[in-house]
């Protein structure tokens, strides 16, 4: 007579039949039957995590509400923010999209922003995603290498996505992806080249299987492959791309492209009424191409965007006016310690000025501050001064005594 223990209280396979039968008080379980059981539970554990994410039309945020929610934080590009807000709209639309009868599928529209470094590309990508209802990650594009060399894998991206989606598949199947730095996988000449490009058109070609829509396996933590990982299948098809990078010298080739035209009446009215001081508002597709991205990339990024380059009015603005603005992050420092800090109305415009003839953009505002306020910032909070007004007198003094080294780097 057989004991209860000696075969599967599931399957019913006996302990010989079995690699392993693990034994409780009044049953059994074998190797395989565990293997199931935590693959239902796993599952049951994504749908659970995935109805986190779950959208609801009701909940559908407007272009026109996205774009609100981003002047609060972002300072002008009014161009860049009606294409993100339109796009990310159109996405939320695609997922919900359930009526196929018709045969009309609508595709998603991923997009490239281009613009000079510090102008905003990455502050529009993390403020967008504070407005979202579905997994958002940033990648940057400069840690990818061709698989086989030393770096990280294309499927990398997607790890990301779904850490941020908490390992839900069904979220992150469904959520955006805002590459930076794009530019710096552009292929260095030209001309096709039969050598490997280790990090430039070979991760080109990695990365268009993910912006075209396929299944890809993905390394759960990440890294390099390898052959005994458990991969997760991703699909990419609902998965919203948006690229942004800064494209140094792209306006030279813009410029070209403007000026063929050298024969003819028409050649001078044509250039005449040209922005030079703005030459990303003319960017095509065919910029991208000649400065290195190859026309399978374009085609898979449809939408194509620019940022303005910031002028001494909107580094003011963006000095003091969104709601996380880089004065109003200092007076919450001071006022934690219970000090009061005020500024003189010049000191921005001294901010500023140093930041223009620094050449720091947008990035260096914080910078010119943190100088400025280093001192006061070491030794009020052990003092007994509870008012700190600062004046340009004071802030000249303390930006004289700074390392300009480092704020040459910055």
């Amino acid at each position: 007579m057989s004991r209860a223990d000696d075969k599967c209280s599931f399957c019913g396979k006996t302990r010989k039949e079995t690699n392993l039968l693990i034994t409780g008080i009044s049953g059994a379980i074998c190797d395989s039957c565990t293997e199931q059981a935590y693959e239902i539970v796993q599952d049951e554990e994504n749908r659970r995590k995935g109805s986190l994410f779950r959208l609801d039309e009701k909940d559908f945020p407007k272009p026109a509400d996205i774009k609100q929610f981003l002047d609060e934080y972002v300072i002008g590009q009014d161009e860049a923010k009606r294409y993100l807000s339109v796009a990310v709209y159109n996405h939320y639309k695609r997922l919900m999209q359930k009526d196929t009868k018709d045969d009309v599928e609508i595709e998603k529209s991923n997009i490239i922003m281009v613009g000079a470094t510090g102008t905003g590309k990455t502050l529009l990508a993390r403020t967008i995603a504070r407005k979202l209802h579905v997994p958002f990650c940033i990648v940057d594009a400069t840690v990818f290498t061709e698989a086989g060399y030393v770096g990280e894998d294309i499927e990398s991206i997607l790890t990301r996505l779904l850490q941020a989606a908490d390992y839900a598949v069904v979220a992150a199947e469904r959520g955006i992806v805002f590459i930076d730095e794009i530019d710096k996988i552009a292929r260095k000449s030209d001309n096709p080249s039969i050598t490997r490009d280790v990090s430039g058109e070979g991760v080109q070609q990695g990365l268009l299987k993910l912006l075209e829509g396929s299944v890809v396996n993905v390394p759960p933590q990440g890294g390099r492959k390898h052959p005994e990982q458990r991969m997760i299948a991703v699909d990419t098809k609902n998965i919203l791309f948006i690229c942004g990078g800064a494209f140094d010298g792209i306006e030279k080739k813009i410029a070209q492209r403007l000026n063929t035209r050298v024969v003819g009446y028409t050649s001078s009215r044509n250039t005449s009424g040209i922005d030079k001081d703005n030459m990303l508002k003319y960017i095509t597709p065919t910029d991208l191409k000649s400065f290195g991205l190859i026309p399978e990339i374009i085609g898979r990024l449809p939408i194509l965007t620019y940022l303005d380059p910031l002028d001494r009015k909107a580094l003011k603005r963006i000095l003091t006016e969104p709601k996380n603005s880089i004065i109003k992050q200092y007076i919450k420092l001071f006022e934690m310690d219970k000090i009061k800090l005020t500024f003189e109305e010049d000191v921005y415009d001294f901010i500023v000025d140093k930041s223009v003839e620094l050449k720091l953009g947008a990035r260096g505002l914080r910078s010119i501050v943190e100088v400025i306020m280093m001192d006061a910032m070491y030794e009020m909070p052990s003092g007994t001064q509870k008012r700190l007004h600062v004046t340009l007198q004071y802030a000249k003094d303390n930006f004289e005594h700074a390392d300009m080294d480092k704020l040459q780097i910055a």
